[in-house]
């Protein structure tokens, strides 16, 4: 959520998942409308980054709001 869009090899890094995995996982996400999956040619490879949805930011805020009770609460 720190960035507006995230490139696949930036997220697959930083996640250190393979791509299988994070295509996986990125795939389900856009299934629940939490991501945009937006995929463009740049030269002749292949480019697909990330972008959180409306929705999909809110999820995440009510996420870590329920991370935040929970701790609160030990």
């Amino acid at each position: 959520m720190v960035n507006d869009t995230v490139d696949f090899n930036t997220m697959k890094e930083l996640l250190k998942l393979t791509d299988g995995n994070l295509a996986s996982h990125m795939s389900a996400l856009e299934k629940l409308d939490f991501v945009l999956v937006n995929k463009q040619f740049i030269g002749k490879k292949p480019n697909t980054y990330f972008e959180a949805t409306k929705l999909g930011k809110a999820a995440f805020k009510i996420h870590l709001d329920a991370l935040e009770k929970l701790l609160k609460q030990s």
